[in-house]
């Protein structure tokens, strides 16, 4: 199998620059080349050793560690192969190892800014590692005393652990100013990045807009519950209110406390918010935030907004009566056919709790594809799932000729998990029916279990056999089982079992 570690080696023996070669700058790239170099392969030609040998790279990962020692003295000359020095910083013989360390502080200052993104990120992965821990020491001190414009590209590195480094360490040295920290906060995806930007920002000027507007702006939750938060150091209370019905958990949380330390409650807010169901007008998420501070008499004010005109209100009044307990199954079922997927799914988490007390052939009837969109589909099947038994092998059998792909994966997931009903079927024929179905999801050996679990013997159609179906809540005998069983066992315990009588015979001998 050509990987990509023993793909760049072939393009750096036939000459090709290492950028090139790699064609990568994600630490594992440089990790499994130094790995390939090293792979003992018995049939390998003699001569392709030595082409090793011969090439800067690859020599700085030679099996020999006299190699490799000897070329980390053309580092110097060939910045590329700073990363490779790196991994040598680790290495497991001593004098590589030590000489590495001796070369990295020079090379890393002689390097350019950019050049240095790729070896931070893996100087950072290779920390993992035992012995990695010096380059990172080394890096870091290096850094703590470079010039502003060196930490400029780690800061924008795509590698979001070059980015925490790099941050942490301008946070630490003051190079960055609030309204900088506060727009990376907004802008970037990594929760570590945002919470400690956030926190940097807010404690070098924290009632400011500059610092305020980005984070009450961001799309991320983690920094707008941080501007939120700040809004009562600032004594701007009050401008809290819209982050009342947010899309963040987080910043609605956030939001309460806020108007609560200025004197307002928000609970009146929220109920005059869901008061009026014609109200087109209503957030979105303002039937979740009533049901997360509420009481259950609130539940009155969630159940009219079940019908309303916007799918994202039915939804989270839904999920709001689920939050108070006051789930009506008899009320949310028609909700399982609402055409917004994600009502159905927050009827569906209502519903399941009392799955074995709706209708089979009501939920059943919704697995037909010409009747029913995929996602009704879809939460019937998982209403019937959580019933078990019988129920649920019906269901997963009837979505096997979905035409969703996702729902037949769900089918043959379903089945493959299924557990036969504990007190048996009262109907031996139709449990042998559905199983013959699944034949081709099952080896011959896991089916017959399966059948004789599930208080059917003799093997199926499938199997070469006609099958012969047990008095009903009747299982096999245990003897003919453990006879099937071993009959249908799979041919290589069959061999091993042989090997070890034939080993017996020969020591009794």
């Amino acid at each position: 199998m050509l990987t990509r570690g023993n793909a760049a080696v072939e393009r750096l023996v036939q000459g090709m620059a290492l950028r090139e070669a790699l064609g990568a700058t994600d630490p594992e790239a440089w990790l499994e080349l130094d790995a390939e170099v090293r792979a003992v392969r018995p049939h390998a030609p003699v001569s392709r050793s030595g082409d090793r040998a011969l090439v800067p790279a690859l020599a700085l990962c030679h099996r020999d560690g006299r190699v490799r020692e000897a070329a980390l003295e053309h580092v110097a000359d060939a910045p590329d192969l700073l990363p490779l020095l790196v991994v040598r910083t680790a290495d497991w013989a001593g004098p590589v190892r030590t000489r590495a360390r001796e070369l990295l502080p020079a090379l890393l200052a002689g390097a350019e800014p950019a050049d240095l993104v790729p070896v931070t990120a893996l100087t950072l992965r290779l920390a993992r590692r035992d012995r990695g821990g010096c380059a990172r020491e080394t890096l870091a001190s290096f850094l703590r005393t470079a010039r502003p414009a060196v930490l400029e590209p780690l800061l924008a590195a795509p590698d979001r652990h070059t980015r925490r480094f790099a941050l942490g360490l301008a946070v630490e040295r003051g190079l960055l100013p609030a309204n900088r920290l506060a727009l990376a906060a907004a802008a970037d995806d990594d929760t570590v990045v945002q919470n400690l930007c956030a926190e940097a920002a807010l404690a070098l000027d924290p009632t400011g807009d500059d610092v305020l507007v980005p984070l009450l702006r961001s799309r991320y939750p983690a920094a707008r519950s941080a501007g939120v938060t700040t809004l009562r150091r600032a004594g701007r209370h009050g401008e809290a209110r819209p982050y009342l019905t947010d899309r963040s958990g987080q910043v609605r949380a956030c939001a309460r406390y806020v108007l609560r330390q200025g004197g307002t409650e928000p609970l009146p807010l929220y109920r005059a918010l869901c008061a009026d169901p014609a109200d087109r007008g209503i957030p979105g998420w303002a039937p979740l935030g009533l049901a997360e501070c509420g009481e259950s008499a609130d539940a009155e004010l969630l159940w009219p907004l079940t019908t309303h005109l916007m799918p994202s209100v039915r939804a989270r009044a839904v999920a709001g009566l689920r939050l108070l307990g006051r789930s009506d199954a008899e009320r949310l079922r028609p909700l399982l056919d609402d055409p917004t997927p994600a009502v159905a799914r927050e009827a569906t988490d209502a519903l399941l709790p009392w799955a074995d007390r709706l209708p089979e052939d009501w939920l059943r009837r919704r697995l037909t594809a010409r009747r029913s969109p995929a996602h009704t589909r879809r939460a019937a099947f998982r209403l019937l799932r959580a019933r078990g038994g019988v129920a649920e092998l019906r269901a997963a059998v009837i979505l096997l000729d979905d035409p969703d792909p996702s729902l037949r994966t769900m089918a043959e997931s379903a089945i493959r998990q299924w557990e036969p009903p504990v007190q048996g079927h009262r109907d031996p024929a139709e449990l042998d029916a559905l199983l013959n179905r699944c034949t081709h999801l099952f080896s011959e050996y896991v089916l017959l279990r399966l059948r004789w679990r599930a208080g059917l013997t003799g093997r199926s159609p499938a199997g070469g056999e006609q099958p012969t179906v047990g008095e009903p809540g009747t299982a096999p005998e245990p003897a003919a089982a453990v006879r099937h069983a071993n009959s249908a066992a799979p041919p290589r315990r069959s061999r091993v079992r042989a090997i070890i009588r034939s080993w017996v015979r020969r020591t009794n001998a």
